[in-house]
């Protein structure tokens, strides 16, 4: 009945006051604009409502004592008559406040009444009706509206936003003190009753106009609590001198602070976007500063701490410039990325550490414009200790520096492998004094310069008496090993898990920590919406950081952490995998293009196996955390050889294949002579048919598997090639699917299996091969496998496989494998049977004559290592024959394939290469 009174009264409204125009014209009569229109005209405008409320509720009682105590209704009704009743002290308190706010223009003078007497405000306390002191501001009247509070002082007048206001009571009866977002004041009255009432209405009026509307709260009734929210949303213009001066924020607010999601302005086109936390920037925010130029902006993707950036960061700067890395006290401190623009007239990128600012510590400068890589340390931005230098035309120097420039002796290896070992200028030009030693093994020394016009220039002593060095002497040519001991090269990398791990996994901390994914664009940079930057969270596709450690609990068996490892390592989004990313990044900032180098092949590798080394301490890190959060504890540190077994055996083949390619590429370039001359081998052997090189090989007949040799018609048996032991043969092939040294011996493994397996079904019985068939089979379905860069895959499976595996059946599978790589590499030339040349052992070439100075020379010697024993050598110099019974590969009496070697005996010669 009430709800539908008030509905029609409300639809009725226009035509009841146009009922009544007649009777406000008459009171209204009269009366000038200037003049006050006095009590009447509003008694006539509010009376009628008075009356209608006040009838409402004589109603209503009468109702109640009609139904009786019993009646369903009752307790409707009588709700219904407390909320009428408040409704008529409500409307009775706002009559009182306006009547009190007209009074309060008239005592206004001057300033003071412009700026307050406006229409919508409404006086709600006066000092000067209950005493109230402020301190320190000394105010002469305090003013409370229903929007504002206002000090009076003089002719100034101080007002301050409600919404902005908090209260907090005092320690005494009579005080309490008011938060504003850059002042704070004590309210001081004479008694505890005065005390009373000014801090419940200031409360209350706080609360209220948080509300937005004037309600029943402001009597201190309803089910709302008294106390307004101590976190609030308003936006504020900061008018005092320091840091925020004329800024605007506009966001979320803890008591009188900036605190939570906000955003600040400042006037010269300064933004800030971000978390702010007892009002100083903290935790993820994106700041924009504007630059000299027009609509160009240097902006801050970052973590922040206590007003400064702390932590990782993503910075695009208005030159195009980008660093990503970490922060600390605003500056550039621990590992990061700093990349030049593409269109940069000088490109370059420096990946390593940083010290307050400056590169410090080990790190990775490419400079596009010169062509080369500094690998090496570094001291207040410049390079500054062991360094090495590798340049696009394969020349590497390794020596020390500094202030950016090379002293005392170094070292300087060229593409052909010449080495010089001396002094250097600053763009590795040779001076001073200084030996090189060239790549057939003549040495020079002496003292080297240089000059406008003349080139390179030297005074020394040319040594040609010397042999030339060992081939695999040249392979032991590492630079940087031992120069920068491989556990502290990227700690500036591992150092924040290990922080974020002893933190205990905080979820706050690990962007900050762990660093995060954000969109980049140059157009964003070019103007302020960039500021709703997107970046991806570790939750949206890994879960919270207890999800993680809590499924980490549930695969700690052998097959279900491999499991484990193998999806957290590719989750990008994971702390492993994001441990894992910035690895790689490294790697191939130090190892890919330009570093590419066969020089810097074992500074890789202990690279990598320190990489899984530290990838295994991160994971018992996560491990430990998600333990002690069980009310649990890790068993005690694991052993050498237990840590070892799992970094080899569980870590390493995870990780191997994110660093394979630049890995691969440098065992490529190491071994390339190598596999050069085990292919050219390969090509000879792939002439012969399979019989024929079954019988060169010396493998008993009774072994040959001829059941699996159709032929047609028009065959024979010597003609077919590529059948035998074909299972083999494609097994073995597999070797270069798999990136996974364990995986590459497993197919080693089952090679030999499918060899044996052959040779059983050949006789009808089980058969274990003795090593004297085994080996000659072995090598046959190398030479049929046909797989390039064998010595690289072979070195790299060494170097890499688990170490328990050593003396076992890998290690002599894969050492019998090296043998028969080896052993496929060229040989002297000489005609063979059937119109084809093979190959002989590297002693049965063609002996040349001549004078002291001459060399053995063949048509298959194609590089300067190729070189024959020092004793035909010696005979050669003396003009002697050395030449005896011509045998083959791995003792096979050759002569049978012709009766013997053609030998001639040739004049004075030169160098072969």
């Amino acid at each position: 009945m009430v709800v539908q009174a008030f509905q029609k009264a409300a639809k009725r409204r226009s035509e009841y006051w146009r009922g009544q125009r007649k009777a406000l014209q008459q009171l209204l009569s009269g009366v000038s604009s200037e003049g006050s229109v006095g009590a009447s005209p509003g008694q006539a405008l509010h009376q009628p409502l008075t009356h209608h409320v006040q009838q409402y509720v004589l109603l209503l009682l009468s109702l109640g004592d009609t139904i009786g105590e019993h009646h369903p209704t009752q307790e409707l009704v009588v709700n219904a008559v407390t909320l009428f009743g408040n409704l008529q002290s409500f409307m009775k308190q706002a009559l009182d406040q306006a009547a009190a706010t007209q009074a309060l223009w008239h005592t206004l003078r001057g300033r003071p009444r412009d700026v307050l007497c406006t229409p919508a405000h409404r006086l709600l306390q006066d000092s000067q009706d209950v005493p109230v002191t402020v301190a320190p501001l000394r105010a002469e009247r305090v003013l409370l509206f229903d929007d504002a509070l206002v000090l009076l002082q003089g002719h100034n007048v101080h007002t301050f936003d409600l919404k902005l206001v908090w209260v907090d009571p005092g320690q005494d009866g009579c005080t309490f003190h008011l938060l504003t977002p850059e002042e704070e004041f004590s309210f001081c009255a004479k008694d505890s009753q005065g005390q009373a009432v000014w801090q419940w209405k200031v409360t209350q009026a706080v609360r209220q106009v948080l509300r937005g509307k004037k309600d029943f709260p402001v009597l201190g009734a309803g089910l709302e609590p008294s106390q307004p929210p101590a976190c609030r949303c308003a936006e504020y213009t900061f008018r005092a001198e320091g840091r925020l001066c004329q800024a605007t924020y506009e966001g979320e607010w803890c008591r009188a602070r900036p605190h939570g999601k906000g955003t600040l302005k400042w006037p010269d086109g300064r933004n800030h976007v971000g978390n702010f936390c007892q009002g100083l920037e903290h935790g993820f925010g994106i700041r924009l500063l504007p630059q000299a130029s027009e609509d160009r902006f240097d902006c801050y993707k970052c973590h922040w701490r206590e007003g400064s950036m702390c932590g990782y960061g993503i910075c695009e700067y208005s030159t195009d410039e980008v660093y990503k890395g970490y922060f600390q006290e605003g500056l550039r401190h621990g590992f990061g990325v700093l990349e030049s623009g593409p269109q940069a007239p000088q490109p370059f990128r420096y990946t390593g550490h940083w010290e307050r600012g400056q590169r410090s510590g080990y790190g990775i400068e490419e400079d596009g414009d010169r062509g080369e890589r500094y690998i090496g340390m570094w001291e207040a931005g410049q390079r500054h200790g062991p360094g090495v230098v590798v340049t696009q035309a394969g020349v590497c120097y390794q020596g020390t520096f500094q202030a950016d420039k090379t002293v005392g002796p170094g070292i300087l290896l060229s593409e052909d492998d010449s080495l010089y070992e001396g002094t250097f200028t600053r763009d590795l030009t040779l001076m001073g004094k200084g030996k090189v030693t060239f790549p057939n093994g003549f040495t020079l020394e002496g003292s080297f310069g240089s000059g406008a016009g003349r080139g390179l220039h030297t005074q020394g002593v040319l040594d040609t008496a010397a042999l030339p060095p060992d081939p695999s002497s040249t392979c032991k040519r590492q630079l940087g090993v031992g120069a920068f001991p491989v556990e502290s090269r990227w700690q500036g990398v591992y150092r924040p898990f290990q922080d974020f791990v002893c933190a205990g996994c905080p979820r706050d901390l690990q962007e900050a920590l762990l660093g995060f994914d954000v969109q980049s664009s140059r157009e964003l940079r070019r103007s302020q919406d960039y500021l709703c930057c997107e970046r991806t969270h570790p939750e949206d596709s890994v879960g919270s950081m207890e999800d993680i450690l809590e499924e980490l609990l549930q695969h700690r068996e052998p097959k279900a952490l491999q499991l484990y490892l193998r999806k957290a390592l590719s989750n990008s989004l994971h702390p492993l995998g994001k441990l894992l990313r910035t690895l790689m990044l490294t790697f191939q900032a130090t190892y890919a293009g330009v570093g590419a180098n066969k020089h810097l092949q074992e500074l890789a590798q202990e690279e990598v196996k320190q990489h899984a080394q530290e990838l295994w301490v991160a994971y018992r890190g996560l491990l430990r955390v998600a333990l002690q959060r069980k009310g649990q504890a890790l068993e005690e540190d694991e052993d050498t050889e237990t840590r070892d077994l799992q970094v080899h055996g569980l870590v390493l083949p995870l990780m191997l294949p994110s660093f394979y390619s630049e890995l691969f590429t440098l065992y490529l370039l190491l071994h390339e002579r190598e596999d050069s001359f085990y292919s050219q081998g390969i090509a000879n052997l792939s002439l012969f048919p399979d019989t024929q090189l079954l019988e060169f090989l010396d493998v008993q007949k009774h072994l040959w598997p001829l059941k699996d040799l159709t032929l047609t018609s028009n065959q024979r048996y010597s003609l077919v090639r590529d059948k035998c032991f074909l299972s083999a043969t494609e097994c073995l092939q597999k070797i270069m699917t798999t990136v996974d040294p364990r995986e590459k011996l497993e197919v080693l493994e089952r090679t030999y299996g499918e060899i044996e397996g052959t040779v059983s079904r050949v006789l009808g019985r089980e058969y274990k091969l003795p090593m004297d068939d085994l080996l000659p089979l072995l090598i046959y379905v190398v030479s049929r496998a046909r797989i390039q860069h064998l010595g690289a895959e072979i070195h790299l499976i060494r170097d890499m496989m688990d170490p328990s595996h050593t003396g076992g059946l890998y290690d002599f599978l894969l050492t019998a494998l090296e043998v028969r790589q080896r052993g496929c590499g060229p040989r002297w030339k000489c005609p063979g049977p059937w119109g084809r040349p093979f190959s002989l052992p590297r002693h049965h070439g063609t002996i040349v004559g001549g004078s002291s100075n001459s060399q053995l020379m063949c048509d298959s010697w194609k590089g300067p290592h190729s070189v024959p024993d020092p004793a035909l050598i010696k005979g050669a110099r003396e003009g002697s024959h050395s030449a005896s019974q011509p045998w083959g590969p791995w003792g096979h009496d050759c002569s049978k394939l012709r009766s013997q070697a053609q030998w001639e005996r040739k004049g004075p010669i030169f160098l072969a290469d």
